[in-house]
């Protein structure tokens, strides 16, 4: 392999449950798994969720904390979409466009889990919006 990865740990209180909600719900492919954790493929970056004792609270707003995806093809965005509409996955936000005529034209979703962690998955429009595009001074959306 030599591509590389990103890893994401992050907290849950119920093994089973998010096994049953990132792998029956969101379509990530389960790895080994012990009732501590749970190691998830999420196309192809590993997700670890571990079991935690600690109250899991809500976060009032998507901001500071969330994870996601970027997709390189709408058309996988749509997938993804479709995927979590049809099983009725919780979105904090539905999806909609932001930056609209711009360079940083993007459509994006947020689902919750059953754990409060936010996931925010995108598609750009124009490709150097990803990292580049250091003449615009706006990221998200005000709150």
């Amino acid at each position: 392999m030599n591509q590389t990865i990103f890893h994401l740990a992050f907290p849950v209180t119920d093994i089973p449950q998010a096994k049953a909600y990132y792998v029956d719900g969101l379509g990530c492919t389960a790895g080994r798994e012990n009732p501590q954790a749970l190691i998830l493929n999420l196309y192809g970056h590993q997700l670890v969720a571990h079991l935690t004792k600690e109250p899991l609270t809500r976060q009032r707003t998507i901001y500071p904390r969330h994870f996601g995806l970027i997709f390189a093809e709408e058309t996988d965005w749509e997938e993804l979409l479709e995927r979590a509409q049809q099983r009725q996955l919780l979105f904090r936000e539905e999806p909609k466009n932001r930056f609209v005529g711009s360079t940083l034209e993007h459509r994006t979703f947020f689902l919750e889990d059953p754990f409060n962690n936010l996931m925010e998955f995108k598609y750009y429009r124009h490709v150097e919006a990803i990292f580049g595009s250091q003449e615009y001074a706006q990221i998200g959306d005000r709150k």
